[in-house]
């Protein structure tokens, strides 16, 4: 029983400090709200379709152009009522792995690792979403917001290119676009000090910015 002790304390102590360290920023630094309209993103992920089919198909169309005609019947096939079930569920699962791979990323950065990571859905919008409850550096959380575009979209896209398989390259292309509110929240971060303190935001498509 006694030696359970030290971890109570040990998790008031990370609770306080986590505390301590929120109140020293916002004493320290200037804070700015950065949020993403989410009916805005799902509009540029429509957009975004054009560029990126021409950045990874075009490739993969000029190497594989002889078998056009089996790509095809692979996505006829697919489009059949048994077929795109199994595109939803497999979708569904991606947007799972998507998040977490957000979560797990973030949690390398933090002090307290993946209990300071929370999962939810944004019902209005129907988006699901990964917050991170303590302060990241913006270079960490930079590296865990693009994660799930290069771990799900770039790699297997280049991996399809090179291999010629039709369906790693449709998974490529739709997790990059998925990807497209990332690259939102990303952009607004490009110009800041990579050094300085951000915040996600707990319920919005966005986060704080602490400046020094």
């Amino acid at each position: 029983m006694s030696s359970s002790h030290p971890d109570f304390f040990l998790v008031i102590f990370r609770v306080i400090f986590c505390k301590f360290a929120n109140m020293k920023l916002s004493l320290d630094c200037s804070k700015e709200k950065l949020t993403i309209n989410l009916f805005w993103a799902n509009i540029v992920s429509f957009l975004l379709i054009v560029p990126i089919v021409l950045i990874f198909g075009l490739p993969y169309y000029l190497l594989w152009i002889d078998d056009l005609d089996s790509f095809a019947k692979l996505w006829l096939d697919s489009i059949s009522a048994f077929g795109f079930l199994k595109i939803f569920l497999f979708f569904i699962l991606g947007i799972i792995i998507h998040e977490l791979i957000h979560g797990i990323t973030w949690a390398r950065y933090t002090d307290n690792g993946f209990k300071s990571i929370k999962f939810g859905i944004l019902w209005k919008m129907l988006t699901p979403y990964c917050h991170c409850k303590e302060p990241l550096r913006v270079k960490h959380y930079i590296i865990g917001g693009i994660a799930p575009a290069i771990i799900l979209g770039f790699i297997p896209s280049v991996i399809s290119i090179i291999i010629g398989n039709f369906g790693l390259l449709i998974f490529g292309l739709l997790f990059t676009v998925v990807s497209s509110g990332d690259f939102l929240i990303i952009n607004l971060l490009r110009k800041e000090n990579k050094d300085d303190f951000v915040e996600d935001h707990p319920s919005e498509a966005g986060c704080y910015i602490y400046r020094k």
